[in-house]
């Protein structure tokens, strides 16, 4: 695949998506479907509408990106009293043997959780042009039953860059990855265009390990499952005085946990996809915030309408206008950060939204 020119779009609502983001997305609800194995048969749905879903390497529980496309899907099949299958992928060479059973299966929508199911989600959908599919993280197919949800993570990232910034006791802040595919180094590149904006506002030099804007180059794990590995990346870079680390892969910020416990110096983590001091309470005194998306809501959402014979291949881009992106709380770090913070932080959120700033990012939707 050709990851230098896939793009990103997303989706979400008004009100409901609001309370969603601020008060952060819980991690998936115990599933109420079932769980496919290739060639099992397919559950019995009232009205012939069955929504699916096949996960991202990283699996459904990886309190992250797996998880709230569950949820998603979990949210609207209990809306519309319907049940759902889901199967989920160890590794690449399993994305379309698992697309080919759900679509076996009889789904009638398909959620492809993430940008690397892109090719087998483009296969599938050609072949199979009366299957609606909802393509979470990318927009490179043009088919009329491909509908692309992406999130401009870019305009969160930015404001969590520049909290990062403001937080830092060392003056020096980190990131990492899974992988370097769009929708990773997005996040990554609106945290260092926050940290930049804080440094010119304040005139202060707080420095990044793990990424670099100009040349696009950085840090990776080369996976979304490499624990270790990110427990190694996130080791070195504490030895070099980094006191928040933002991880953005999903499960592999369990490494970045370990690394910061295993330290005991006080660094801080920074979550992605959603409110993590929330999806994860066990390590939410880590936590300092998190760059959320609506994933659940945006999924829901789609599927409700298609359920109900509304299916458009319009991409949906969320952002902090549409409230599909946010910055969650701060939570235990409240009373920690700077008293003028959220008022700063309110101010940036406010000219994103009306256009007198803009993100800039090589990955943007």
């Amino acid at each position: 695949m050709n990851t230098t020119t896939r793009r990103l779009s997303t989706g979400a609502a008004a009100l409901a998506a609001a309370a969603l983001l601020l008060a952060g997305c819980a991690s998936a609800p115990a599933s109420t479907g079932t769980t496919a194995a290739a060639g099992s048969a397919a559950p019995t749905v009232t009205d012939g509408f069955l929504p699916c879903i096949v996960s991202d390497s990283g699996g459904f529980d990886d309190k992250s990106f797996n998880a709230l496309g569950l949820q998603g899907v979990t949210d609207a099949a209990t809306a519309l009293g319907v049940k759902y299958v889901k199967v989920q992928s160890e590794g690449e060479s399993d994305y379309q043997p698992n697309m080919d059973s759900l679509v076996a299966q009889g789904c009638t929508t398909i959620v492809a959780t993430g940008y690397l199911l892109a090719d087998a989600t483009k296969a599938a959908a050609t072949a199979n042009p009366d299957v609606n599919f909802l393509m979470i993280d990318d927009t490179s197919i043009t088919l009329p039953n491909v509908k692309s949800i992406v999130f401009d993570t870019s305009q969160s990232g930015y404001l969590v860059g520049y909290a990062s910034a403001s937080y830092s006791k060392s003056g020096i802040v980190a990131t990492y990855g899974g992988a370097q595919i769009p929708p990773v180094t997005l996040y990554m590149d609106g945290f260092a265009l926050g940290v930049a904006k804080y440094n010119a506002d304040k005139g202060k030099s707080v420095k990044i390990l793990g990424w670099d804007f100009a040349t696009q180059q950085g840090a990776f794990t080369g996976n979304f499952t490499d624990i270790n590995a990110a427990k190694v990346l996130s080791q070195g870079f504490i030895e070099q005085a980094a006191d928040l680390i933002l991880p953005v892969g999903g499960p592999i910020y369990q490494g970045t946990v370990a690394a910061i416990r295993d330290s005991g110096k006080g660094e801080a983590l920074l979550g992605v996809d959603t409110d993590m001091a929330v999806s994860d309470p066990t390590d939410a005194d880590l936590f300092l915030t998190s760059i959320a998306r609506d994933m659940p809501l945006s999924i829901s959402s789609v599927i409700e309408k298609d359920a109900a014979g509304s299916f458009d291949n319009t991409a949906f881009v969320g952002t902090l206008a549409n409230k599909g992106v946010a910055i969650s709380p701060f939570h235990d770090f409240e009373s920690k950060v700077d008293p003028a913070l959220q008022g700063e932080i309110d101010a940036l959120q406010a000219s994103i939204i009306d256009g007198s700033i803009t993100i800039d990012s090589p990955s943007a939707p």
